[in-house]
């Protein structure tokens, strides 16, 4: 394994710590407050880490086994949407707003530690193809979703309503759409050139 490897491998791992450390807070507030945009980046950094994971894992394979993971990686993305899917079901049985004071400030916190997570990935997004691409992909993601949820926060407590929440979520669950599409293509491109190079 190379030097880059192994400061790639470093800093996936604490990545992966970080988004792990507040799906923990972020989940407990989505409960908390009855959030459809929370409860689906709760289960963004759930992904996140179990994306940063993988990769810490998958570093030292062929080119061919990270394809074959990056393709799964691209299946993980889709778990925020399945997540928003459950929570709004549950917010039109009882369409009451969230606190916009909680979704607010957790949605501060999570938009720094995305942040973070994005500025350590940085470097590395070409790197290891598909896999690297996810775990960028994602943490740049997360940072738009969160300045979408301050801005859920602040209409909410603008006007009181379950709609800012509910079309925040929707786009949080449209954008690992997006990135799965993309982590797909990746992956199946690396597939290819791995099996035209044995």
């Amino acid at each position: 394994m190379t030097d880059e490897d192994n400061r790639l491998r470093r800093a996936v791992r604490l990545v992966a710590l970080l988004n792990l450390s507040f799906f923990g807070v972020e989940f407990a507030v989505a409960l908390a407050i009855g959030s459809v945009s929370l409860i689906a980046d709760s289960a963004d950094f759930l992904e996140d880490a179990a994306i940063n994971f993988l990769i810490f894992a998958a570093l030292g394979w062929s080119a061919a086994q990270r394809a074959r993971v990056g393709m799964a990686l691209a299946a993980i993305l889709l778990a925020p949407a399945l997540a928003f899917l459950w929570m709004l079901w549950q917010k039109f049985g009882a369409p009451v707003p969230p606190n916009a004071g909680a979704l607010t400030l957790t949605g501060m916190g999570a938009f720094a530690v995305n942040l973070l997570c994005a500025f350590i990935l940085a470097r590395f997004r070409h790197h290891s193809g598909s896999l690297t691409k996810a775990a960028f992909l994602s943490a740049r993601n997360d940072v738009l979703a969160n300045v979408a949820i301050i801005a859920a926060g602040f209409a909410t407590l603008y006007a009181p309503s379950v709609w800012p929440d509910i079309l925040v979520g929707l786009g949080v669950a449209l954008m690992n759409l997006d990135a799965a599409r993309s982590v797909w293509t990746a992956a199946r491109s690396e597939h290819r050139l791995a099996r035209a190079e044995a």
